[in-house]
């Protein structure tokens, strides 16, 4: 059999819709930043009652991309939220969060989070 290379093609494109869904399905709005003085741009871009959350989705445990390090130096009273594959990590500047996590971590930012089925 051979490989779908549609998956490989466009998992970056799934990966962002994934987390977009799940932001969606707890009610928070999603704003989408780009410059226009740089390459870089910003997924997602939530705001709790607690702080500003820049959010870049990976669809790999390949995470390099500069975009929220350039962001987050622009910006460094924020702190990013990278969702990918790989595993919980606090870098100081930004937190990496397994996609499976997202939820759990919006709730513990304060942010209510309907259960499953509501």
């Amino acid at each position: 059999m051979r490989k779908n290379h549609i998956f490989k093609e466009f998992k970056g494109a799934f990966t962002e819709c994934y987390v977009n869904e799940q932001l969606s399905r707890i009610q928070i709005p999603t704003f989408y930043h780009s410059s226009n003085e740089s390459e870089c741009e910003i997924d997602f871009a939530v705001q709790t009652e607690k702080r500003v959350i820049p959010i870049e989705a990976k669809a790999e445990e390949n995470v390099k991309g500069k975009s929220l390090k350039t962001y987050i130096d622009e910006h460094p009273a924020l702190k990013g939220l990278r969702v990918s594959m790989k595993n919980y990590i606090d870098q100081g500047w930004m937190e990496n969060l397994p996609l499976y996590a997202i939820e759990g971590y919006l709730r513990a930012e304060g942010i209510p989070v309907p259960e499953q089925g509501e």
